[in-house]
């Protein structure tokens, strides 16, 4: 049977508790964790060998950090992941506002309660989710919401004059005393309210409207901002730069294999009809390829960065229209198609920053050619190179697409869209002589060989050796040249796709 807990001082006393720092409790749960090996930061992903070690670093050093990256990458998570580095839980001061240390109180309230009860006063049991908050920093954060100020209700209440330190509210930051205290987007943070912050870096002490009493706090200070808010929003104040102690620059994944892992921790996947739903590898490297490619486009803003969430959320919409699909045709296994990613636009559309010349292409067409180029990354790196010897269609083209290509040439054309059931859409594709012969070796269902197919097709319209056009998250696909001597006006849900590259 495990012993009780103290409930009083002297239990307390007598059992042999000594007192510790937040930072020195961190240091030596890390430094066991290290031995042991144990995972540091779970779910955080590719950081292992950049990051981590950096964070690491830190708290060994007993430092205040901040965390400056891009949105999406991981910030908050690393910050709120620090708990796992606190005991499970330590003992307070009953009644005591600051989560008093009952071997040594540092507020007035916990000092008066130690001297009225000596070791009979209570004991309570913080467990170690209790101790971190964290603020969002806005332009109207207040020194009061931060740190306190005089309460005049709770004066005239309790018929105390300002003169006693029983009239202070504290703030979140003294609350969280013993604690981890971290504040988010520190550059929204009005500059006055950062010089707020100067003392408790630095002095570890906090002043409240000119109390005499100075009062010692024991918390681990973190805090995360976004580079592109030093210019846009605010800025952190130097003296308070110079104060935390480690900057740690965080990033995005730097391989798909990495960020794969991270869309498949993250998104929400699980549907009702789970088992008929299939995604195969290639489909989750292609929603990778989106977010690489818009951060690799010279129309999307690179410094507002491209969210992990945009290959997040893409993810769900795919899965969702495939569930929509499997309802409607009764389709069972259900595969994505190219025609899908029409649907996963929202999640590109709300989350893209445009720089001058995407704004006047408009967002849509930004996010149409993002998905282009993703799709074309993915042809290049499973089907044979297209090149003007190899993939003309002529006659002395001996290419691997010549089949296709001459077919196209003759006048060939389908329709594919996201609605067909799955015999409709395999009947389409057949008819392109020599275009599941291409990928039958490559796939094991017939579904995920239509899905190769398909993106056989797209990849030759990247390559400009087919025209497409869009209506309705229907696609045609043409023979180039004639399409552009016959291509219809097009109206407000049309689209041609013959030459954007």
């Amino acid at each position: 049977m495990a012993a009780q807990r103290p409930t009083t001082l002297g239990e307390l006393r007598d059992s042999g508790y000594t007192s510790r720092s937040v930072k020195q409790e961190i240091r030596s749960n890390l430094q066991r964790r290290l031995r042991d090996g144990g995972q540091l930061f779970p779910g955080v992903l590719g950081y292992d060998r950049t990051v981590i070690p950096g964070v690491v670093n830190a708290l060994l050093a007993h430092h205040d950090f901040i965390l400056l990256g891009l949105r999406g990458q991981a910030k908050t998570r690393i910050l709120r992941a620090l708990t796992t580095l606190l005991d499970d839980e330590i003992p307070v001061l009953a009644g005591a506002p600051l989560n008093d240390d009952p071997l040594a109180p540092i507020s007035p309230r916990g000092r008066q309660l130690v001297a009225e009860w000596g070791d009979e006063a209570a004991v309570e049991w913080l467990p170690r989710a209790a101790r971190y908050q964290e603020k969002l920093a806005t332009p109207d954060v207040s020194i009061s919401d931060l740190i306190g100020d005089i309460d005049p209700i709770k004066a005239a209440t309790q018929k105390l004059t300002y003169a006693d330190p029983e009239v202070i509210h504290f703030g979140i930051i003294p609350r969280t005393n013993r604690g981890i205290f971290a504040i988010n987007e520190l550059p929204d943070l009005a500059p006055r309210i950062q010089v707020g912050l100067l003392n408790i870096l630095e002095e570890r002490d906090l002043q409240i409207r000119g109390f005499p009493i100075r009062i010692p706090l024991d918390v681990l200070l973190v805090f995360s901002a976004n580079p592109e808010d030093y210019t846009h929003r605010g800025s952190i104040i130097t003296p308070l730069k110079d104060r935390i102690s480690s900057q740690i620059l965080t990033h995005y994944p730097k391989d798909v294999e990495v960020a794969m892992e991270i869309t498949q921790q993250e998104a929400w996947r699980q549907r009702e009809d789970d088992e008929v739903i299939v995604l195969p590898e290639i489909t989750r490297r292609l929603i990778e390829e989106i977010s690489v490619a818009a951060r690799d486009s010279d129309l999307v803003d690179p410094g507002s960065g491209v969210s992990a969430r945009v290959a997040i959320s893409a993810l769900e919409l795919l899965v969702s229209n495939l569930e929509r699909r499997a309802l409607a045709t009764d389709d069972d296994p259900v595969y994505p198609r190219v025609a899908d990613l029409h649907m996963v636009l929202p999640a590109l559309t709300g989350k893209l920053e445009m720089v001058y010349e995407g704004e006047q292409q408009g967002i849509e067409m930004v996010a149409h050619r993002i998905i282009g180029q993703a799709l074309s990354t993915v042809f290049q790196r499973n089907f044979p190179a297209v090149d003007r010897s190899a993939g003309s269609g002529g006659e002395g083209d001996t290419g691997p697409y010549a089949e296709i290509l001459a077919w196209f040439a003759d006048g060939g054309e389908i329709t594919l869209s996201d609605t067909q059931p799955f015999a409709e859409y395999e009947a389409e594709l057949r008819r392109v002589p020599g275009l599941l012969d291409l990928v039958e070796d490559l796939a094991g269902s017939p579904e995920g060989k239509a899905l190769l197919a398909e993106i056989v097709l797209e990849g030759l319209h990247q390559h400009s050796k087919l025209a497409r056009n869009d209506l309705d998250r229907t696609l045609s696909y043409k023979e180039m040249l004639k399409f552009q001597l016959l291509r219809p006006t097009g109206g407000r849900n049309s689209r041609n796709h013959s030459d954007e590259n």
